[in-house]
C-alpha cells in the first residue's frame, strides 16, 4: 500500500487495495478491516514521500514548482521513519484479532490461480501499458511541463480508448458509469469555497494571526504550520485544505522573508499524515471506509 501509494494517486490505491481486501476476506474468512485500516494508513504515509503520491503534495508541488525528487528528499526521510512507527503499532493493535481470524477460518483455503482472473488477455496488456505510461508521465512532469491534471485526462482518454478497440464499446460504458460522481462533486464544491475564502481575504487573516502567534519566530510557524494541517485535516479533507494554505504560506514567507520551502515540507506532512486521524480525514479514507461498507464491514469513527 506504502510503495504503490508513492507512485500512485492514494485514492486509487486504496480503492483498488481494499476491493482485493474484501475479496480475500470472503476466501479466507476473516475480519478485513484490521487490513483496510492499515492499508489506508500507509497509502496516506507512502503518499506523503512524493509529489504524485497524495493530491495535497500534487497541489503544493504544482503551486510551488517542486518535483518528485524534491519531496523525495524531504519529506521522504520522515516517511521512512514513520513507517516503522505505524508497523509496530498496527501489530500490536489488531495482532490479536488476526490470530484469532486464523484460527477461526479452518486452516488453508485452496486459491483460484492468479492468471484466471484475467478473461481478456490483450486488453490486460495494453491497459497495464497505459498504467506504467501514467506513472512514467507523472515521474517526468518537471522535465515533460505537462501540468498533472493534463497527466490525468490524457491516462484517462487512453484507457477509454483501448477498453474500446479490446473489449468493445459496453466496457467504456461500464467504466464511465462507474466513476464516482458524488465524490467528484463535493471536491469541486469544496474548490469553489477555497476560491471564497481567498477572494475576502480570509486567507490572509489566517496567515497574520499566524504570524503574530508566533511573533516572527520561525521554529514556532513551522510546528504551527505543522500541527494546524494535521489537526485541521483529521475535520476537513486534506485536499481544499492544502489549496487554502498555499497563499498563506506565501504570505507568511514573504512577511516574515523565510524559505517557503520549509512551510511546504511542514504543510505536505501535516495535512498527509494528520489526515489519518478520521473516516473523513483524506480522500483515500473516504474511498477505503466507502469500499468496506459496501462489503458489509462499516468502519466508523470509533
Amino acid at each position: 500500500s506504502a510503495f504503490l501509494a508513492m507512485f500512485i494517486d492514494s485514492i486509487t490505491v486504496v480503492l483498488f487495495l481494499a476491493t482485493v481486501t474484501l475479496e480475500l476476506a470472503q476466501t479466507m474468512k476473516f475480519d478485513p478491516v484490521p487490513m483496510i485500516l492499515s492499508e489506508i494508513f500507509c497509502a496516506n504515509l507512502g503518499g506523503a514521500a512524493t509529489m504524485c503520491g497524495d493530491p495535497p503534495n500534487i497541489i503544493i508541488g504544482t503551486s510551488l514548482g517542486y518535483t518528485f525528487f524534491d519531496f523525495i528528499e524531504n519529506t521522504g526521510a520522515v516517511v521512512a521513519i514513520c513507517f516503522v512507527f505505524m508497523l509496530i503499532y498496527f501489530t500490536l493493535c489488531f495482532r490479536k484479532e488476526l490470530e484469532r481470524a486464523e484460527h477461526a477460518n479452518g486452516g488453508p483455503v485452496t486459491c483460484p490461480e492468479p492468471s484466471t482472473a484475467i478473461t481478456n488477455k490483450k486488453a490486460f496488456l495494453a491497459s497495464a501499458g497505459v498504467f506504467l505510461l501514467a506513472v512514467v508521465l507523472l515521474i517526468t512532469h518537471a522535465q515533460t511541463e505537462l501540468s498533472v491534471a493534463c497527466i490525468g485526462v490524457i491516462v484517462a482518454i487512453l484507457t477509454l480508448i483501448v477498453l474500446g478497440l479490446t473489449s468493445g464499446k459496453k466496457s467504456v460504458i461500464e467504466i464511465i458509469e462507474g466513476v464516482d460522481y458524488k465524490t467528484l462533486l463535493f471536491f469541486i464544491g469544496l474548490f469553489v469555497s477555497v476560491a471564497g475564502l481567498e477572494k475576502t481575504g480570509v486567507l490572509n487573516m489566517i496567515a497574520n494571526f499566524i504570524t503574530s502567534v508566533s511573533e516572527g519566530n520561525i521554529a514556532v510557524i513551522v510546528i504551527v504550520i505543522l500541527w494546524l494541517s494535521a489537526i485541521t485535516s483529521a475535520f476537513v479533507d486534506n485536499i481544499p485544505f492544502a489549496a487554502t494554505m498555499i497563499p498563506v504560506i506565501r504570505a507568511i514567507a514573504a512577511t516574515e522573508g523565510m524559505d517557503i520551502g520549509v512551510l511546504a515540507w511542514a504543510l505536505s506532512l501535516g495535512t498527509d499524515l494528520g489526515g489519518n486521524a478520521t473516516p473523513i480525514g483524506a480522500s483515500a479514507n473516504v474511498v477505503g471506509t466507502s469500499a468496506s461498507a459496501k462489503g458489509g464491514y462499516p468502519i466508523g469513527w470509533g
